[in-house]
């Protein structure tokens, strides 16, 4: 096991301690107080992904700003899109999705569709009404947290239960990456997802990575997504994004890609609580 130490220094203020007159006033410095936290990594691949994440922003930074809305562009080789309106709020993971269109998620529902997750309850709506069609709560209960995941994958990649395992060194377009797996801890023996990260060596961000989608079976043959970065309130936020089939050598094909955009980010919006509740 490998250790790091971090010194955070807690306290370093002058303390009045007493008033000779009005106008002036005698003050002593106290002495700096430092508290030193040691992290446990695993390994170096999971120091890399410590590393990574101060970069991009952390989850104790992400929380502070309370919540998220952004505009969700998704469109498929064939041309056919989902544009929608999400709204976030960190504590507790909720989750709203507004589809002006949605010609890839339930398409055969017409009209403006919501889809929610208050903390405790999934659901979705047409033109305001509620549907309680089995199905398509199902298809709720898999975009709501698979968008917020998305949106939070690299702070949540230091969440308890997660395993890393440094795969090495490779060049790619003359740039350098270290590599590094991260994996799931498995309850019942089900599968669970596996990220190989490609970690630039010279700006310490993720360029890319496979993934799998244990839901829908997608395992012997990962996805590759490429990203491009944007600084939003101090963050870097992989906002551009494309992906397709790939192998486990991350090798390029000529099939076309699926490509994502978040823009118009905006943190801290003051969302309530019941603008999530159906």
């Amino acid at each position: 096991m490998k250790f790091k130490t971090i010194t955070i220094i807690v306290s370093a203020f002058l303390v009045t301690v007493s008033c000779k007159n009005t106008s002036k006033k005698e003050v002593k410095e106290e002495p700096v107080q430092e508290e030193e936290v040691t992290i446990n990594f695993q390994n170096n691949g999971h120091e890399l992904v410590y590393n990574l994440v101060e970069k991009v922003g952390n989850y104790q930074k992400l929380r502070s700003k309370n919540d998220v809305t952004y505009t969700y562009t998704y469109t498929t080789p064939d041309g056919k899109a989902d544009i929608s309106t999400e709204k976030y709020i960190f504590d507790g993971e909720l989750s709203y999705g507004e589809y002006k269109q949605h010609q890839r998620t339930l398409p055969q529902l017409e009209g403006t569709m919501e889809q929610g997750y208050d903390g405790k309850e999934y659901w979705i709506k047409t033109n305001g009404k509620l549907i309680n069609d089995t199905k398509a709560l199902k298809r709720v209960m898999f975009s709501r947290p698979t968008n917020f995941y998305w949106f939070t994958m690299f702070q949540k990649l230091l969440d308890p239960g997660l395993n890393y395992e440094y795969l090495g060194e490779k060049e790619i377009d003359s740039k350098n990456y270290d590599i590094v797996k991260v994996s799931f801890e498995s309850k019942n023996d089900k599968p669970t997802d596996i990220y190989q990260l490609y970690i630039n060596k010279e700006t310490g961000l993720v360029d890319q990575f496979l993934f799998t989608v244990a839901d829908f079976g997608v395992m012997e043959e990962p996805l590759l997504m490429q990203l491009e970065y944007e600084k939003v309130d101090g963050f870097l936020i992989p906002s551009k994004r494309k992906y397709k089939k790939s192998t486990w050598d991350a090798e390029v094909t000529d099939a076309p890609w699926i490509l994502v955009d978040w823009s118009n980010i905006k943190f801290d919006n003051n969302l309530k609580r019941e603008e999530f509740v159906k």
